[in-house]
């Protein structure tokens, strides 16, 4: 099994979930604040590999949401720059294992780089689920 370092938001509802389920395959976690590391732009561009731009951003961060940063419009040093400067606006979580490194919770795609517990029904664990009442997040966590 992997021990994965685990970059999430704190209180992210499904940050927690998704540590449970790398737990329950067997993996150590080792959660660590994607808001209080200390990033630089060469090693936080090592988690994104060949996916777009706009797809290194969280979708449900409040300023993608309201239109303030608009991911598709910005080239790899701005987003970099953006996501330096505000980390919410970086997609969770990001993970490593033995120098590997990704990012988002695909669960098929995990499943493929380190495995997950086979008989876990497949379900979206990147949208944020904030809103809907069965899965708020806590009181004071922003997105």
């Amino acid at each position: 099994m992997a021990t994965i370092v685990f970059y999430e938001k704190p209180g992210c509802t499904n940050n927690t979930r998704q540590k449970v389920l790398l737990a329950a395959a067997g993996h150590t976690v080792l959660a660590r604040s994607l808001l209080t590391e200390k990033w630089e732009a060469r090693r936080l561009r090592e988690f994104f590999g060949t996916l777009p731009v706009a797809e290194w951003f969280n979708p449900s961060a409040p300023r993608v949401k309201s239109g303030e940063v608009r991911p598709d419009a910005l080239d790899e040093s701005s987003a970099l720059e953006s996501m330096l400067a505000d980390p919410l606006l970086i997609r969770r979580p990001l993970m490593e294992v033995d120098g590997e490194r990704r990012v988002g919770f695909d669960q098929d795609a995990v499943d493929r780089w380190i495995g997950l517990a086979s008989k876990v029904p497949r379900e979206d664990l990147e949208t944020c689920a904030k809103g809907h009442a069965a899965l708020p997040c806590p009181q004071g966590a922003e997105r």
